[in-house]
């Protein structure tokens, strides 16, 4: 029996639920152990609705956990319509999806529909068949360039480092075509030229919403229509997703198209299904394209993530990306971390973990204040830094395994989570001492969420108590726009006013304490560091370094 939720009501509920929801991403393989195979699994995430429940968030969403070979963490897809058998069964991912709607949560999943695994059956069949094959326009095939097709048939590079491009054997032993990753070599490309593709993947959202899921992640959104003849990029060199250039196989107009389909297969279903697009482009009116009024829901803000610590930087981006959402009448997503970047209380100080987990709590007020939808990621609201001295031999990124592929950075933010105990695998698992897919440091036996609960100065008990906040208190989270206040060089401050009042977030940037007149912010509700500090003489406000509040202002 599911126990009624201890959450606070909201104060505030826009028609539309995602306008301003809490999403919390679940990264499942990390989440929690339910079977003690040190592999996280759907019935480990359900066991823990319950904390989610009481953190205060209004959705979660499900990285893959469908059937895959695993070469890139579960985005390497052989049956869009099966569980993994690491991580369950359907009736798992139907259980969970009940539970969390008992519990007042809703359920996002990922599609992964740029790529599948060389293991789907479309993939080996098309190479069973050879050159020729139907089943090959269902992909990016090529004949190769220079003497015998040698050569890719154009210059892209993988993400993953090295080329796009693997050849093939043909079943006469001979070699064969060229295929598209712009990912693993593990990760053939899909043809959305192809009707098969576009039809399949209707039937794979379909099948899903009829499970019951609240909407889809779309992973890679922007990269579905490469251009027409795939022509060289003309250089070679690793991609700034966030660059300036477009090129020929991201963020071309075409994919717009495809959305506007999923938006109208969407609303045929009730409940308020949504899509949010990862879609890493040049600008933040490109990004807008995808959150037009018949396209998808959310996008990720991409750079509001990369920002420094910086106030001046923050407030350009934070007022550019509300100005670009405004313009499509869509509403601004915040994030810090995710399960491809480093993580947030490392990458805002490297080097230096007090500083960076002061900066980490800042920010989290920062995010939290703003209009808009917010995504945590699991791990952050109890300050879990990046860890980097992962052994090389348990590595599992694949670009860790290519020559010029980077560093394998994304197995440092996915080491299981801490959840109890004083060793490892401190909760993660049922068996004490048990395994787990990653190695967990020994210092987080003082991070765990056992070991946080109750600490007043705990990083989970500032995301309980923020989210409690924003939940009741209606100048929070709704809305589309903030009041810039000027308070001090280094200070980042705005006002966001409702009709029962008003908030102001002030954060400062700066490793000094600074000084900002007291009057302007009010009445203290909420603090990431040590409480500020009141001047008798003049009732300014001294905001310690690295640090943001919360005050109630008439």
């Amino acid at each position: 029996m599911i126990a009624p939720t201890t959450a606070p009501a909201r104060a505030h509920t826009p028609p539309d639920w995602w306008q301003d929801a809490v999403i919390y991403q679940v990264y499942p393989r990390s989440f929690a152990d339910s079977d003690g195979d040190g592999c996280g699994d759907l019935a480990g995430v359900r066991s823990r609705l319950g904390y989610l429940r009481d953190l205060g968030v209004d959705a979660l969403w499900i990285s893959p956990f469908y059937t895959s070979p695993q070469a890139d963490g579960g985005y390497d897809v052989a049956d869009y319509r099966a569980v993994d058998p690491v991580y369950g069964t359907v009736g798992d991912a139907e259980a969970l999806i009940a539970d969390a709607h008992a519990l007042g949560m809703r359920v996002i999943v990922d599609v992964v529909p740029n790529h599948c695994s060389d293991r789907h059956p479309w993939f080996l069949q098309a190479l069973h068949e050879g050159a020729g094959s139907p089943l090959r326009a269902r992909f990016h095939f090529r004949p190769g360039r220079g003497p015998d097709g040698e050569e890719p048939p154009n210059d892209w590079i993988s993400l993953f480092g090295g080329s796009a491009w693997t050849r093939t054997t043909d079943p006469d032993g001979t070699p064969g075509e060229w295929y598209l990753h712009l990912f693993a070599p593990q990760q053939p490309d899909l043809n959305w030229d192809s009707t098969a593709v576009q039809d399949e993947f209707r039937c794979i959202l379909r099948f899903w919403l009829d499970l019951g899921v609240d909407g889809f992640r779309i992973d890679v959104a922007h990269g579905l229509v490469k251009a027409p003849g795939l022509p060289d990029l003309g250089r070679y060199e690793q991609l700034d997703l966030l660059g300036e250039q477009l090129v020929p196989y991201f963020d071309q107009d075409g994919v717009h198209e495809i959305y506007r389909s999923w938006r109208s297969l969407l609303e045929e279903y009730p409940g308020q299904r949504i899509a949010v697009a990862e879609a890493w482009t040049r600008s933040l009116d490109r990004t807008a394209r995808y959150v037009r009024p018949d396209e998808l829901h959310q996008a990720f803000n991409f750079k509001f993530l990369n920002a420094p610590w910086d106030a001046a930087r923050l407030r350009e981006l934070i007022a550019t990306s509300l100005e670009a959402m405004r313009a499509v009448d869509a509403p601004t997503t915040w994030t810090l971390s995710n399960h491809d970047v480093i993580r947030h209380a490392t990458r805002y100080a490297e080097g230096d973990p007090a500083l960076g987990l002061r900066r980490a709590r800042a920010a989290a007020l920062l995010m939290l204040a703003l209009p808009g939808s917010a995504y945590l990621y699991q791990g952050e609201e109890l300050g879990l830094p990046e860890v980097t001295d992962i052994p090389d031999e348990v590595r599992q990124d694949p670009a860790f395994h290519r020559a010029d592929g980077g560093n394998g950075m994304r197995d440092g933010c996915r080491v299981p989570l801490p959840w109890s105990g004083t060793g490892a695998p401190y909760g993660f698992g049922p068996v004490p001492g048990g395994p787990a897919w990653l190695p967990q440091p020994p210092e987080w036996a003082g991070l765990s969420v056992e070991a946080q609960t109750g600490d007043p100065r705990s990083v989970l008990e500032l995301y309980r108590s923020a989210l409690r906040v924003r939940r009741t208190d209606p100048a929070l989270g709704a809305g589309r726009s903030v009041e810039w206040l000027d308070l001090a060089p280094g200070v980042l401050a705005f006002r966001r006013d409702s009709d029962q009042g008003a908030v102001v977030c002030a954060v400062n940037t700066t490793g000094e304490p600074v000084r900002v007149p007291g009057d302007v912010l009010g009445t203290l509700l909420l603090a990431s560091a040590d409480e500020p500090q009141v001047a008798q003489d003049s009732g300014d406000v001294l905001l310690p370094a690295d640090s943001a509040g919360w005050w109630r202002s008439s």
